[in-house]
């Protein structure tokens, strides 16, 4: 009976919210409405795996980078709704593995995986698994670091979504999945430092249907143990067990929501409680497009000690609810958001800058010409490759109704053979830029095996720009003024590949030889 009354409760609360949009990908807005709600998803962009814990009055979440530098990505909100991007928690990659480095360039789908971020006795630490090279952690006095260097866990393939749990009795535990073996779950003894774990106490506690996503917790009485199954014809959704006893056995499981393929099946995230509004769930959507996996807010109802992500249905399992009431206002909330452009005037990158694979050092700076970002060419692992030459720097591509990225380059120093501009890329790619031969340059569009030279450029500068919308088709266009784009080369449309959504990126190579240099001069990305 009282399962009836809380179900009929939220139901009637549910449905005197706005209306739902129910069709993936035409959201017209997103994020925070700035009257009381927001509208999912708050983030339209590739925030993958993501994970999430408060920290007092502060709210923060990672999400997974697989071969992009720095790696591992921290955000940080007020709201849960309004975010901006606060650090990377692994500055060099190839502490992992040297096929993450520009010299090979050989972990396209892999390299960083799922983690999960704990704040313990004033320590924040994070860890997480690569599928190549086993389980690995890393903590921090702060958010922003610095982070210590990477401590290697488990050096096996085939093991991923870790995650520690830190008991108020003083023993602390961990969990990660062999996904290799029929997706099974072990439990393992934690040592008091968070470091290593004890191979002979290791329990399994779940196994089969393609587990994922797992996470630990305890709330009042039981321990949960929450994670997502995938069945072959039903799609991904997600699942917790419970048990009296971390140790199991974990007896009462439940379903909390549905697959939802109609909405990219959200299911991997964290469970957060925020004082005063309840519990809510940070949640990437699981399927990937061109946008990559975007992250929603989705509220949680409590049923029979049962956390239920999102609208309740009749029979006590979770729907998508596209809008809903922000968990708290906080007056610099509204302040947050997620950084795009960039004049390159600060000592350090911007944190929105991930390299493709841990970059060349003594080819970028930041100082050679103050206020420009300068990049030196140099040749790439294949010849006129974007996903082969090094150096690439990128940024997510935003799924919203406009979205305008121009960069403003200065090409006084190419070379003969060099190439740099603006691209979009995942697993394929198209760019847009200009292409020195015998001393003289010109605009060349290329994607795959197509390449359409255009007419010559007697300045030193120039714009290139893409223009894209929520269908993800990109258009390119180039300046020599700032002023008057000329629109060149036939569209593209976004893509996804290698579990990635699309980067916009700045390309800079030379087929040739290691000669010739661009200054860029400032990066605006403007969304709607």
């Amino acid at each position: 009976m009282r399962t009836l009354f809380i179900l009929i409760h939220f139901l009637f609360i549910y449905s005197i919210l706005p209306a739902q949009e129910v069709i993936w990908g035409t959201w017209e807005s997103w994020g925070d409405m700035g009257d009381g709600t927001y509208r999912n998803p708050v983030l339209p962009a590739d925030f993958s795996d993501i994970d999430c814990i408060r920290v007092g009055e502060d709210y923060y979440a990672i999400s997974s980078t697989f071969q992009y530098s720095p790696g591992m990505i921290i955000l940080h909100s007020k709201d849960l709704v309004n975010w901006r991007i606060a650090g990377h928690a692994v500055p060099d990659i190839t502490q992992i593995s040297p096929a993450l480095g520009w010299q090979q360039m050989d972990r396209y789908g892999r390299g960083i995986w799922a983690g999960a971020i704990h704040y313990h006795n004033n320590r924040f630490y994070i860890y997480f698994g690569t599928p190549d090279e086993g389980l690995f952690m890393t903590s921090a006095p702060v958010i922003e670091g610095p982070w210590e260097p990477l401590h290697c866990m488990k050096q096996e393939k085939g093991w991923d979504d870790c995650c520690a749990f830190f008991n108020d009795n003083g023993q602390n535990y961990y969990i990660a999945t062999h996904f290799t073996d029929n997706y099974k779950t072990y439990l393992y003894e934690l040592s008091a430092d968070g470091k290593n774990i004890c191979e002979e106490s290791k329990i399994l506690i779940n196994e089969g249907m393609g587990r994922e996503a797992s996470k630990l917790y305890k709330i009042n009485d039981f321990y949960y143990h929450f994670y997502s199954e995938h069945i072959p014809g039903t799609g991904r959704y997600i699942m917790m067990q419970r048990s009296k006893n971390i140790t199991g056995p974990y007896t009462e499981k439940r379903q909390l929501s549905y697959a939802q393929p109609e909405v990219n099946e959200p299911n991997q995230g964290g469970l957060v409680e925020v004082p005063g509004s309840g519990w809510f769930f940070l949640t990437h959507h699981g399927t990937g497009d061109w946008g990559g996996r975007e992250t929603s807010l989705l509220p949680v109802t409590w049923i029979d000690g049962w956390p239920v992500i999102g609208r309740p249905d009749e029979k006590g399992t979770g729907t998508m609810i596209w809008q809903h009431t922000t968990p708290l206002q906080h007056e610099t909330a509204g302040g947050y958001s997620i950084q795009r452009s960039d004049n390159f005037t600060t000592s350090g990158l911007s944190p929105q800058w991930e390299w493709n694979y841990a970059p060349r050092e003594e080819k970028w700076s930041l100082t050679e010409n103050p206020g420009n970002l300068r990049l030196k060419a140099f040749v790439p692992l294949e010849q006129d490759n974007l996903l082969k030459a090094g150096n690439t720097l990128s940024q997510r591509s935003f799924r919203t109704k406009h979205n305008e990225a121009v960069i403003r380059m200065d090409i006084t120093g190419m070379q003969n053979g060099q190439k740099a501009g603006l691209c979009h890329y995942s697993k394929n790619y198209a760019m847009l830029g200009i292409v020195c031969e015998q001393q003289k340059r010109y605009i060349e569009y290329k994607s795959g095996t197509q390449i359409i030279r255009g007419s010559g450029i007697t300045g030193n500068k120039i714009y290139i720009r893409s223009v894209w919308g929520l269908n993800g088709e990109s258009c390119f266009s180039y300046s020599e003024d700032g002023i008057t784009y000329t629109s060149f080369g036939p569209s593209y449309q976004l893509q996804w590949g290698y579990y990635r959504g699309d980067r916009i990126g700045i390309y800079n190579y030379n087929n040739l030889c290691e000669e010739g240099y661009v200054d860029i001069e400032e990066f605006c990305y403007h969304i709607e």
